[in-house]
C-alpha cells in the first residue's frame, strides 16, 4: 500500500520539510507529499470548493480518501495502525491523507471521503499536521510490523 499526504498549501519551512522526509525515509508506505494552492484569494467564497477540487483532481487512482476533519473520528495510535492494516489486507493499493486549508475542507472532499480522520479537538497548525501524520503512519508500520518504536 502507497500513502500519499495531499495538502492545500506550500510548505515554506525547511524544518518540517525534513521532519516530513525523515519519517518518509524510514517508511517505505509513504510517497513525496502533494501539495496543492488555490489562486482564489483567502477571503473568497469559493476558495473551499477550489481547494477540493484541487484536492480531489490528485487523487491516485481508485485510493481510499481520508480527510482530516475536526469532526472526524478520533483513534489511538494502536487503532490507526489497525484501520491501515485492514485497509492493505483488503487489498487497498492507495490511500490519500487530506489536509484541507484555513477554513478546512469544501464538501465535495468530505462526500468522497471513505475516513474522516480528526487528531482530536485543539486546532493545529496545517504545516504541523504533515508532520503527525507522516509520523503516525510510520509509527502504524512499525506497530503493524511488530517493532518496539511504538510503547503503549
Amino acid at each position: 500500500m502507497r500513502v500519499t499526504i495531499l495538502a492545500v498549501g506550500r510548505s515554506k519551512d525547511t524544518a518540517i520539510d525534513g521532519l516530513v522526509e525523515s519519517y518518509r525515509q524510514r517508511c517505505p508506505l509513504l510517497a513525496p507529499v502533494v501539495e496543492v494552492e488555490s489562486r482564489k484569494p483567502a477571503d473568497d467564497p469559493g476558495r473551499r470548493d477550489d481547494e477540493a477540487r484541487l484536492l480531489l483532481s490528485r487523487l491516485p487512482s481508485g485510493a481510499t480518501v481520508v480527510a482530516l476533519d475536526e469532526h472526524g473520528r478520533q483513534f489511538t495510535s494502536i487503532g490507526f495502525a489497525e484501520r491501515l492494516g485492514a485497509w492493505r489486507d483488503q487489498g487497498v493499493r492507495d490511500l490519500a491523507l487530506l489536509i484541507g486549508g484555513a477554513a478546512g475542507h469544501g464538501g465535495a472532499v468530505l462526500e468522497r471521503a471513505d475516513l474522516k480522520l480528526a487528531f482530536g479537538t485543539m486546532t493545529w497548525p496545517h504545516m504541523l499536521v504533515r508532520v503527525m501524520l507522516a509520523e503516525q503512519v510510520y509509527r502504524a508500520s512499525t506497530i503493524l510490523a511488530g517493532h518496539p518504536y511504538h510503547r503503549a
